[in-house]
């Protein structure tokens, strides 16, 4: 089997990023930034194929390179992760010793504040776990991704209207389309730090699209979800984290509002 790694990125230099990420695999880049180019190199013996395009949003920067994916399998990928020696290979031993999935999630290591989730075990993945998982772990069989015309949502993540939850949404569909979608214990590189492109603190937008997006994700248990998201983040809502000094009453209102809203559509 053959490995593609799908990266978004944003006004990068792109040979020089390519590099960094020490990428073990054929590649297509995606570079967000002021202008339509395209160029194509090869590094270490390996395809890199860069779409320059000016145009904005995560999701557009994802159904881009999913278009032109062409391998048996595909990576996505972020301008902040550095993948260690031997990534690739492990993800296609990944899929040939488990002929089963259709989609493995692997462990990237992050720095604490923005640890979501750990691998330990191999595990199915189902609607009620799949929303802590980053794209940056998602790694596919190609054909039946595009048997199944699965692609990201333009309303969510970077760039969009609702600030994030782009990549749960992208799990949803897989699950709902059928595929079978396992977590993995391998680990193939680790993300650097950097400042956020969309988390600017736990304010009144932020709560307000988590409503929206649950309401997507879970349906009439929207609310249930939501208050259990909330009780877990208590701790972390603090006046440092919360830009308009939102109380916990307060974050429930503007997250129940968000839910009310979808319901209405989106």
């Amino acid at each position: 089997m053959k490995l593609q790694i799908l990266v978004s990125s944003l006004n990068q230099e792109v040979k020089s990023l390519a590099e960094k990420m020490n990428l073990q695999a054929d590649a297509i880049l995606i570079n967000q930034c002021n202008e339509n180019r395209y160029e194509e190199w090869t590094q270490d013996g390996h395809r890199i194929r860069c779409y320059h395009l000016a145009e904005r949003g995560v999701g557009l920067s994802r159904n881009n390179a999913l278009l032109r994916a062409d391998a048996d399998l595909c990576l996505f990928s972020d301008e902040d992760i550095v993948y260690d020696d031997g990534a690739a290979e492990r993800i296609i031993e990944g899929f040939e010793q488990h002929p089963e999935a259709d989609m493995l999630l692997f462990n990237v290591r992050v720095q604490e504040s923005r640890f979501t989730y750990w691998n330990s075990f191999y595990k199915r993945v189902r609607w009620y776990n799949c929303g802590r998982y980053p794209a940056y772990s998602f790694a596919l069989r190609t054909a039946k991704m595009h048997e199944k015309n699965l692609t990201y949502s333009l309303l969510f993540g970077g760039g969009a209207k609702y600030a994030n939850g782009e990549d749960s949404l992208f799990i949803h569909d897989c699950l709902k389309a059928g595929l079978k979608v396992y977590s993995i214990p391998v680990e193939i590189g680790e993300e650097q730090p950097r400042p956020s492109t969309w988390f600017f603190g736990f304010d009144r937008k932020f709560f307000h699209d988590r409503g929206v997006l649950y309401h997507v994700l879970y349906g009439k248990l929207a609310a249930v979800m939501g208050f259990r998201f909330l009780l877990k983040n208590k701790s972390n809502m603090n006046s440092e984290s919360c830009p308009d000094g939102l109380t916990f009453d307060e974050a429930k209102k503007a997250l129940l509002s968000g839910i009310r809203d979808a319901k209405g559509g989106l």
